[in-house]
């Protein structure tokens, strides 16, 4: 993997939901809630994955970190998934062994980070 491939995942992933939650603050009413996404891959390394860990556990950082620093009651947390049952087919080669979770259920995760009071949580769908 070179730098500039590294920096995809980083520039992409990572600084696109980071700048999410720094622009949008202003915005979200009072008590709103943030949630992201990382991954399995930060868990659990795959081959070819070190970026996706790097940035998976990044994002996972900067929410348990952002939790107690928001103001005005915003939320934030992360929704970490294994591979989705809808995209086996395409990304099945490369997480050999993993059991994969429906959609529907991935969904539950995000409803409760959503629809809940807690923040700063990592809710992990295996």
């Amino acid at each position: 993997m070179t730098s500039e491939q590294f920096r995809i995942g980083l520039d992409d992933k990572l600084m696109g939901q980071v700048n999410l939650v720094l622009h949008a603050q202003r915005y979200l009413n009072d008590g709103g809630s943030f949630t992201l996404t990382s991954g399995i891959v930060g868990d659990e390394p795959i081959k070819y994955g070190a970026s996706a860990a790097a940035v998976n556990g990044a994002i996972e950082g900067f929410v348990r970190g952002a939790a107690i620093e928001l103001p005005r009651g915003l939320r934030i947390n992360v929704v970490n998934a294994t591979m989705l049952e809808e995209a086996r087919e395409a990304f099945g080669p490369y997480f050999r062994g993993f059991e994969a979770a429906s959609g529907a259920r991935v969904a539950l995760a995000y409803s409760r980070s959503v629809e809940g009071l807690e923040t700063g949580r990592i809710y992990k769908v295996r």
